[in-house]
């Protein structure tokens, strides 16, 4: 079983934190949650987290005003130490100093303006100070976190499901091979691309989002 390690960066619980909790954990704003948060943005269940073998898996509760992890609305999603969650007006860090830093040592050093650093200019207790939120002023949230590190790939999977991911993954990989063969550069470094090639992509976009919500809620028809 893995344990988790939360650190409340900003929102009326700011400060909080809550150590080595065993799984499964709930967070919300009602009595019977592990952890109450007092925000009235925040749903009386809001999400859960859990172990599955060695990783940590976050499951939006059907929460009115949703769940983001990194700057993105899941509904789902494998958390890794150092991930940012957003419940609310409730901003918290997943992972105690020594996990972050752990996970930190095994990525390679990045040279755009990213955690790497933020860690090395700033502590966390420094940036707090502006606004409550660490990550105030920066340019791209998604930029500045770990976006750069693929997701592992599932183990353990039948060969259905292994085939079936292979396809899904070839699907995608084929769609934006054939987008980006009609991409065109001007002299100034530019890329266009046309109108209907833009909608092939918007489309393959959505496309996504809907299995990433069929994922989330195999039960929903919508």
């Amino acid at each position: 079983m893995v344990r988790v390690t939360l650190r409340v960066l900003d929102g009326a619980d700011r400060g909080r934190i809550f150590e080595s909790l065993d799984t499964p954990v709930t967070i919300g704003r009602e009595e019977g949650n592990i952890i109450q948060l007092n925000d009235e943005r925040v749903s009386r269940f809001h999400v859960k987290i859990q172990s599955d073998g060695d990783r940590l898996v976050l499951t939006d509760l059907e929460s009115t005003n949703g769940t983001r992890v990194n700057g993105e609305d899941v509904r789902l999603r494998v958390l890794k130490f150092g991930d940012l969650i957003q419940l609310g007006r409730t901003l918290v860090l997943i992972g105690s100093r020594e996990q972050i830093e752990e996970r930190l040592s095994h990525l390679p050093p990045q040279e755009s303006k990213g955690w790497f650093r933020f860690r090395k200019n700033r502590t966390i207790e420094e940036s707090q100070s502006d606004s409550g939120n660490p990550w105030t002023g920066t340019e791209n949230l998604q930029d500045f976190l770990f976006n750069h590190e693929p997701p592992e790939l599932p183990d353990d999977l039948t060969a259905t499901q292994a085939a079936q991911l292979a396809e899904l993954i070839d699907y995608m990989r084929l769609r934006l091979r054939g987008l980006v063969a009609t991409v065109k550069e001007d002299k100034t470094g530019n890329v266009t691309l046309n109108a209907a090639e833009w909608q092939k992509l918007v489309d393959l976009n959505s496309r996504l989002a809907e299995m990433v919500r069929q994922i989330g809620e195999p039960d929903s028809t919508g």
